[in-house]
């Protein structure tokens, strides 16, 4: 068209990828349901099986057209207008996180000043050793995260690429622990109000480690092919915002559920 081109916004084609992960995520919150409420509970563990398979290969192509349109667009020469949108874009994603965390910790501080025994007599808390271990895991890994932006600016691809490497194994060996940690529980969802609150918290916050290890191995897939210059890289930043947050979500849970 002749006004294609008339401005710096960048229309992005149409793909069905975004309704088949709509489709996948109904198909597990469905499947969860049943698993929770039907009987057998296969069928609802079936569903989510399919859901989570669902919404990975989705997003991987999502993601991958994404990718691919910013190749042929032209990644190193963004317009201002647009860097601004994706740096907006970004914030107000990583806000509306920590509106969905503190949904959750304001139901922990009710649910605690509400009991008067916390936790509750039939639960035998976690020892702190593996929590103090994550929180190291969690602080160097925003270290080294940090390195990686830092030589990416200067120019030192191969050592941000290192330093990114770094992170996502870093966050892997988090969530090894963390599953180490559920696997050796005296307690489950099941185990009242704080079970519940427990695995909500620390469960939603593995799942965003998960993600962010995901996105920061495909940062170093794309280091790999040098997409990124020291002047345009926003999506390592946005991934190194979403890093931090995590580790600050981290620090919370760590304060407030595991030492207190």
């Amino acid at each position: 068209m002749a006004h294609a081109t008339d401005h710096d916004f960048f229309i992005p084609k149409g793909s069905f990828w975004p309704p088949v992960i709509c489709l996948g995520t109904g198909f597990m919150m469905f499947g969860f349901v049943l698993f929770k409420h039907a009987d057998p509970a296969v069928i609802g563990q079936a569903l989510m099986g399919l859901g989570l398979l669902t919404i990975i290969v989705g997003a991987m192509q999502w993601f991958k057209k994404l990718i691919i349109e910013s190749r042929a667009r032209g990644y190193k020469n963004v317009p201002t207008v647009l860097d601004l949108g994706n740096r907006y874009g970004m914030i107000f994603f990583i806000t509306s996180e920590v509106m969905f965390f503190a949904a959750f910790f304001a139901a922990f501080f009710y649910l605690r000043s509400y009991n008067i025994e916390w936790p509750p007599s039939n639960i035998e808390t976690l020892p702190i050793d593996l929590p103090v271990i994550n929180t190291l895991l969690l602080l160097s890994s925003g270290v080294t995260i940090t390195f990686a932006h830092h030589a990416l600016v200067h120019g030192r691809m191969a050592n941000a690429r290192l330093m990114t490497a770094c992170t996502w194994l870093l966050g892997i060996v988090f969530l090894a622990c963390q599953m180490y940690e559920y696997g050796h529980a005296a307690f489950s969802l099941n185990s009242g109000v704080y079970g519940s609150v427990f695995y909500l918290l620390t469960g939603f916050h593995g799942l965003h480690v998960l993600l962010g290890s995901i996105m920061l191995i495909v940062l170093t897939l794309r280091f790999n092919k040098r997409d990124f210059t020291d002047k345009h890289h926003f999506y390592f930043e946005a991934t190194a915002w979403y890093w931090h947050f995590v580790d600050v979500v981290w620090i919370g849970l760590f304060l407030f559920v595991y030492l207190l």
